[in-house]
C-alpha cells in the first residue's frame, strides 16, 4: 500500500461524471486530480485519445489506469491514493502497438516511473472504507493546497511570457479584476477630468516660459522642465481615457475559450509607447524637483549666482533625462510592462509588487528624501540671512516673501506625491488579500481550487484609487502657481495683442545686469556712494552673504519693471496717435535711456569706446540725491 499525504485546498468531494469512468468499486472524486486538471470537463477532454483503446479492451488494466489518474478515488484525513508502478506498466505494455496504430503516444505525466513501486490493486480496500455518499454540502473533505489555479480564460500563448500571481502564461481579467463596469466608468471620466485641467495648467506654464524664455534663469528654471514633463505624463492620462481599454486590454477570443485579459510585455506597440512616455517624463519630473532644490541649495548656502549655476546646465540635463531613460530601457528589457484597465493607460507595478517596490517606490523615496534636505539646508540658510544680515525693511519683506513662496510651492509638490507612494505602499501591502479575496469569489465561476483556510478577506476601496490618480496628476500643478503674476498676466496680454516688442524680450536679464551691485546696497552705510557694474559684468561662482537676497527680488524687480514698461507703452501709444509718428516716439525713449544708463551705442569702433570712456567721469549714484539723473532712473522703473 502506498498513500501520499499531500496537504491540499478545501473542497469537497463531487460525484464522478467522466463516462469512462462509471460503475467503479468507488463513485467519488475530487478536482484538481493527479494530472492537475482543475475540473472533469477538462479532464474528460484530456481523456478522449485513450477512448479507442479502452473500448477495444486492449488491456483490463487500462481503464482503472486511467480512472486512478483522471478521477482518483476521494479519501479522508488529507490522503492521496495513487496506482502502483505495476498496474501503470501492465497497461503500457497490452496496449502500446494498438496506440501506435492510433497514432496516439504514452503521455510524459504518465510515465511509470513517476508511480510508486508496489503492486496492489486500485482502490485499495482502506480507500473505499472511508467514502460515503456525496452529497452538495459534504464535509468529507481532502486537505490539499494548490494554491493559484490559471482558468482556462484567462490563459495565453506561452510565448508570451505572461504571468499572473505567480503562474506563468497566464493574465489578469480585464478591464478589472477587482471593480464592477460602474465603478469603472465613473473612475475613467474623473481621471479624463483631472488629465485636462493638468494638462492646461502645465501647458500654460511652459507656453509662458516661450513668450519670454530669458524669464526664468537659474535657480527657478528646473521647474519648466518639471511642467513639460507633466505635460506629457497628463497627455497620456488623457489618450488613456478616450481609448479606453482599447490599449491595456487583450481581445476577447472566443473560439479559443479566452476571456479579455490585460496586457503585458511589450508586444503590444501602443501599450509600450504608452509606457515608456509615462514611466520616463514621470520619473523625470521627480529628478527635475530633486534638481530644482539643488539649484536652491546652490544659490542659498554656497551663494552661487545664476550665470553659475547655468554653467552646471548640461549636467542637470544629463542627469534628469539619463538616469529615467536607462530605468525604462531596463524595464523594456525585463518585459515588466503591464496594462491598467482602470485609467487606460500601461505602467509597472500594477500586478507585480516585486516591480513595483524597486522601480516605482524606491526611485520615489529616495527623490523625496534628497529634495527635502536640501529644501530644508537652504531655508535655514535663507533664514540665517535674514536674521544676521542687517538689510533694509523692504529687502527683508522680498527675502520672507520668496521664502514663503518656495516653501508653499515645495507643500504643493510633496503633498500629492508624498499621497502618490503611500497609495503605492497601501497596494503593496494588502495586494496578496485582494487576491485571495477575489480568488475565493470566483473559484466556482472558473472551475479552479479555491483557496485553503482564508484568514483575511478584503477588498480595495475605489476611493485609494481615485486619490491615487488624482494625485499622480495633480503633482503637476504646482508650477503654475509659481509662474503667475502680474507680469505674467501683462506677457499675455501683449502677446495675444500683438503689442510685443523686441526691446522687451531680456528685460529680466537687463534688470540683472543693470542693478548696482546687491551686496553694496544691502550692507553699505547711509548717502555712501557706490560704484554702478557695468553691463559687462558676470556673476562667477560665489558672492557675499546678501546675494541670498538676490533670489528674493528677482521676480519683484520684473513685475515693477513690467509694470513700468506698460506705463510706459500706454504713455508711447498716447504720443504715436497724437503725432502718427511711432519713429519718433521710440527715438525719444531711447534717448532717454542711453541718458540714464551712460552706455554708448554698440555700433561704435571699440577703440572709440575705449576712448569715450577713459574721457567720461565715473557715474555715481547716492541716496537722498535730488538730482535729475535719480528722477530718471524713478521714471524708468528699474527699483523702488
Amino acid at each position: 500500500m502506498w498513500v501520499n499525504p499531500i496537504i491540499h485546498s478545501e473542497f469537497s468531494c463531487e460525484p464522478i461524471r467522466l463516462r469512462m469512468c462509471q460503475d467503479l468499486p468507488y463513485n467519488t472524486t475530487f478536482m484538481p486530480n493527479l494530472l492537475n486538471h482543475y475540473d472533469q470537463q477538462t479532464a474528460a477532454l484530456a481523456m478522449e485519445p485513450f477512448h479507442p483503446m479502452v473500448n477495444l479492451v486492449c488491456s483490463a488494466d487500462l481503464r482503472m489506469f486511467l480512472c486512478a489518474l483522471y478521477a482518483p478515488v476521494c479519501t479522508n484525513y488529507g490522503r492521496m491514493s495513487m496506482p502502483c508502478q505495476s498496474l501503470c506498466q501492465r497497461a503500457k505494455d497490452e496496449c502500446h502497438k494498438l496506440m501506435e496504430i492510433f497514432g496516439v503516444a504514452w503521455p510524459d505525466d504518465m510515465e511509470c516511473s513517476r508511480f510508486p513501486d508496489c503492486d496492489e490493486p486500485y482502490p485499495r480496500q482502506e480507500d473505499l472504507q472511508t467514502s460515503s455518499e456525496p452529497t452538495d454540502d459534504s464535509s468529507m473533505t481532502v486537505q490539499r493546497d494548490y494554491g493559484f489555479w490559471c482558468p482556462r480564460e484567462l490563459k495565453v500563448d506561452p510565448d508570451l511570457g505572461y504571468t499572473f500571481m505567480g503562474r506563468k502564461d497566464c493574465s489578469a481579467p480585464c478591464p478589472s479584476m477587482f471593480f464592477n463596469q460602474q465603478e469603472l466608468t465613473f473612475t475613467r471620466y474623473f481621471i479624463g477630468v483631472v488629465s485636462i485641467v493638468c494638462l492646461s495648467a502645465t501647458l500654460f506654464t511652459f507656453l509662458t516660459f516661450l513668450i519670454d524664455v530669458t524669464r526664468f534663469r537659474y535657480p527657478e528654471r528646473p521647474i519648466i522642465f518639471y511642467a513639460v514633463c507633466y505635460v506629457m505624463v497628463s497627455l497620456v492620462f488623457f489618450l488613456g481615457f478616450l481609448l479606453e481599454d482599447r490599449i491595456a486590454c487583450n481581445a476577447v477570443s472566443p473560439a479559443q475559450f479566452r476571456a479579455s485579459t490585460i496586457t503585458q510585455g511589450s508586444h503590444n506597440k501602443a501599450c509600450t509607447l504608452f509606457f515608456m512616455v509615462l514611466y520616463f517624463f514621470t520619473m523625470a519630473g521627480s529628478v527635475w524637483w530633486v534638481i530644482l532644490t539643488i539649484t536652491w541649495f546652490l544659490a542659498a548656502v554656497p551663494k552661487w549666482g545664476s550665470e553659475a549655476i547655468e554653467k552646471k546646465a548640461l549636467l542637470f540635463h544629463a542627469v534628469a533625462w539619463g538616469l529615467p531613460g536607462a530605468l525604462t530601457v531596463t524595464l523594456l528589457a525585463l518585459n515588466k510592462i503591464e496594462g491598467d484597465g482602470i485609467s487606460g493607460v500601461c505602467f509597472i507595478g500594477l500586478y507585480d509588487i516585486d516591480t513595483l517596490r524597486w522601480f516605482v517606490l524606491a526611485p520615489l523615496c529616495l527623490n523625496v528624501a534628497v529634495g527635502v534636505s536640501l529644501l530644508l539646508v537652504g531655508i535655514v540658510a535663507l533664514n540665517r540671512v535674514r536674521m544676521e544680515i542687517p538689510l533694509e525693511k523692504e529687502n527683508q519683506t522680498k527675502l520672507v516673501k520668496f521664502m514663503i513662496r518656495m516653501g508653499v510651492f515645495s507643500v504643493l509638490y510633496l503633498v500629492p506625491l508624498l499621497t502618490v507612494i503611500g497609495c503605492y505602499m497601501y497596494e503593496h501591502t494588502y495586494r496578496s488579500i485582494w487576491e485571495t479575496t477575489w480568488m475565493e469569489e470566483n473559484c466556482r465561476r472558473y472551475h479552479i481550487p479555491c483557496p485553503y483556510k482564508v484568514e483575511q478577506t478584503g477588498r480595495p476601496l475605489m476611493v485609494l484609487f481615485l486619490i491615487k490618480y488624482l494625485m499622480m496628476l495633480v503633482v503637476g500643478i504646482p508650477s503654475v502657481f509659481w509662474v503667475g503674476s502680474k507680469k505674467t498676466c501683462f506677457e499675455w496680454a501683449s502677446f495675444l495683442h500683438g503689442r510685443r516688442r523686441k526691446d522687451g524680450v531680456n528685460e529680466s536679464r537687463q534688470v540683472l545686469q543693470e542693478q548696482p551691485d546687491f551686496a553694496q546696497s544691502l550692507l553699505r552705510e547711509p548717502n555712501t556712494p557706490i560704484i554702478r557694474k557695468s553691463r559687462g559684468t558676470s556673476t562667477q561662482g560665489t558672492s557675499t552673504h546678501a546675494s541670498s537676497t538676490h533670489l528674493a527680488v528677482v521676480d519683484d524687480l520684473d513685475e515693477s519693471k513690467a509694470s513700468s514698461v506698460h506705463s510706459k507703452a500706454s504713455y508711447h501709444g498716447s504720443l504715436r496717435r497724437s503725432r502718427d509718428d511711432r519713429s519718433d516716439t521710440m527715438a525719444y525713449r531711447g534717448t532717454e535711456e542711453r541718458s540714464f544708463h551712460g552706455s554708448m551705442p554698440h555700433d561704435h569702433s571699440r577703440h572709440s569706446s575705449q576712448r569715450d570712456v577713459s574721457e567720461a567721469p565715473p557715474t555715481l549714484i547716492t541716496h537722498g540725491t535730488t538730482a535729475s539723473d535719480s528722477r530718471v532712473a524713478e521714471n524708468d522703473g528699474t527699483s523702488a
